[in-house]
């Protein structure tokens, strides 16, 4: 049998471009594209306008002025505490006592050996107590920390001593432990902080008073021994008290017309009205006085604070400072404006010109905003209305050419999905926002969206994709 023919025959390859992996290759570039220009373009935010108001105040420092009484101890010895600091004791409540054998300290260091000396109110106190001096410090004050150790050393000293005492009391009489306790002869509130300042009245007020520098508080704790004429506590017998502080004319004008004024003490979460006064002080120079008739337990053991007065509150819509920008527009004469044939929607009647001749022609125009004089209109370069165009007064011959310009402050609107700039008017600014006049014609209302960064919008009506 003859074989049969095995000759292989080979084929070229072809060499087309394959069309269908172009067409993908395009897509996933086109992708690749589109997600880098969605992660590295800048995100769109925005703010929702609210009521608001913008509240203008000013720092100051002062001394405080009371009424306070000073007590001494009349003979040596350790000295223990019964009432607390700050709180309020009536005549013939003791307030001391003096242990001139010191079988009572022994007792005391004895009693206090024992954990939990602290009740939970007393923690709580001297953890308010901490929170209050945080949040008022500054670093201009730093001389305060002592004042606030010794004070903080004084109250815990106390509660032990004051638990103790309270507790087992009973126990140190039994035990035949004898001390002279010794009473108040006046009522108020009971502070241990003594400064040298509890006499002092306007008299010798005068600039370097207020230079804190200086200042120095002594606190004599529980357990520690005194000696006779020793000052060991003060009495604060009225509610009544006042802050001295310096100021300048015009401030003593402004305050003097209100006659009240509204104050606040940073940290202390503390908004109350005094009555404001001018003073004289020792050396001649005037200073302004806030009397207040309340809240003195608060500052029983304080004698400079740091406080704020409000000098004028401005209500308004509030909106954050990114979010405003400046547009220019063309001025317009507020005559010329007119009504289109259906007698509905404002516009300008604008010439033109043919074969035919020159016409009017109505063109409908968004008013972004209206004074006495003229209205301002979109000056973009797609709008109808440019600059040389001739606009023609309602029923009139009187013409106007377009080409005045002027700026607006305002914001992008995005009620609609796409910018639309408002005008504002700012009353009012603090550091991230302005408070601005609601109620506009041509402006923004509560609850409207606006752009929280007007500086990523390139120009009006830009679509916004939330």
């Amino acid at each position: 049998m003859a074989q049969k023919n095995r000759k292989i025959v080979k084929y070229r390859r072809r060499t087309g471009v394959n069309i269908g992996m172009l067409i993908f290759a395009a897509i996933f570039v086109y992708m690749m594209f589109s997600v880098y220009l969605y992660i590295t373009k800048e995100k769109i935010q925005f703010y929702e306008v609210a009521d608001g108001s913008i509240v203008d105040d000013k720092s100051y420092s002062g001394i405080i002025l009371r009424h306070e009484t000073t007590e001494y101890a009349d003979s040596a010895g350790t000295i223990n505490y019964y009432v607390r600091e700050g709180k309020r004791a009536s005549v013939g409540t003791c307030v001391y006592s003096i242990d001139e054998s010191g079988t009572l300290t022994a007792f005391l260091e004895k009693q206090s050996e024992g954990a939990g000396a602290l009740t939970d109110r007393d923690l709580s106190d001297i953890r308010r107590q901490l929170n209050a001096y945080s949040l008022a410090y500054s670093d201009e004050s730093f001389d305060s920390v002592y004042g606030a150790k010794s004070t903080l050393e004084a109250m815990v000293m106390e509660y032990v001593n004051f638990n103790i005492l309270e507790s087992q009391g009973q126990m140190a009489d039994q035990d035949g432990i004898h001390f002279k306790q010794v009473v108040t002869p006046v009522s108020g509130v009971v502070s241990y902080g003594i400064d040298s300042y509890e006499t002092l009245d306007l008299s010798q007020i005068n600039e370097g008073i207020f230079d804190r520098s200086g200042y120095e508080k002594a606190i004599t704790k529980a357990g520690q021994r005194v000696e006779p004429g020793t000052p060991v506590y003060k009495v604060i017998t009225d509610d009544a008290w006042s802050i001295i502080f310096p100021i300048t004319e015009e401030e003593a004008y402004v305050f003097g017309t209100q006659g009240r004024v509204k104050v606040s003490f940073p940290g202390r979460n503390l908004n109350t009205t005094a009555a404001f006064s001018l003073v004289t002080g020792g050396d001649g120079k005037a200073y302004g006085r806030l009397d207040f008739d309340k809240y003195m337990v608060q500052f029983a053991s304080e004698r400079y604070v740091d406080f704020r007065i409000e000098t004028s509150t401005t209500e308004g819509l509030k909106i954050p400072i990114s979010s405003v920008t400046t547009k220019n527009f063309y001025l317009v004469p507020i005559d010329f404006l007119t009504k289109g044939g259906d007698g509905t929607g404002d516009g300008f009647n604008k010439e033109v010109y043919s074969e035919a001749g020159t016409s009017a022609v109505f063109v409908p125009t968004t008013i972004y905003y209206g004074n006495d004089d003229y209205y301002y209109i979109d000056c973009d370069k797609d709008q109808v209305i440019q600059a040389g165009d001739y606009l023609v007064k309602p029923d009139s011959t009187e013409r106007f050419q377009v080409g005045i310009t002027a700026s607006l402050q305002g914001v992008y609107n995005i009620n609609k999905g796409y910018t639309v700039f408002k005008q504002i008017e700012v009353l009012a600014q603090s550091d991230e926002f302005y408070t601005i006049k609601k109620n506009m014609r041509y402006g923004l209302s509560v609850y409207d969206h606006i752009v929280l960064n007007a500086s990523v919008i390139e120009k009006e009506g830009a679509f916004i994709y939330q």
